[in-house]
């Protein structure tokens, strides 16, 4: 088991957090309806989906859901190939309803990067480092 196919992220409103990501963001999707039950975005490797919060929590366990609360230590990171990409990606992200919680700025490991959330509280990093390198989807090459 060496991949990951699906991140998904449980939102309490499927139609706002579509428009987020969709129309935001810029996140492709095939989906139409603005309430669907499922929305899965057409990315370049690991796929995103939306689900409702309590039906994924029921998902989980139907006789004990999890509850959420605080910080979950995960965040999902756009990485971008230059820091304009990380100002547009940050000014996207915030005009579309995100918060921003640390503007983009060098970071100790030589980088550039900045944090926001979205509006179910899912931290996003957007970051920038001279030194990476992508391969022809876009991904980001880690050796």
């Amino acid at each position: 088991m060496n991949r990951i196919n699906l991140i998904t992220l449980g939102v309490r409103d499927m139609g706002k957090s579509l428009t987020f990501y969709r129309n935001g963001l810029g996140f492709q999707t095939s989906v139409q309806d603005n309430d669907p039950a499922i929305v899965f975005f057409n990315n370049a490797g690991t796929k995103l989906a939306l689900y409702p919060l309590e039906e994924l929590a029921k998902d989980i366990s139907s006789h004990e859901p999890p509850q959420r609360g605080g910080f979950s230590g995960i965040t999902l990171a756009y990485n971008a190939k230059s820091v304009e990409e990380v100002h547009e990606v940050m000014f996207k992200a915030e005009r579309a309803g995100a918060i921003i919680e640390k503007s983009p700025q060098d970071v100790e490991w030589g980088g550039y990067s900045g944090y926001f959330s979205d509006l179910d509280g899912y931290y996003w990093e957007v970051a920038y480092s001279k030194d990476w390198r992508f391969d022809e989807k876009d991904m980001l090459i880690i050796e």
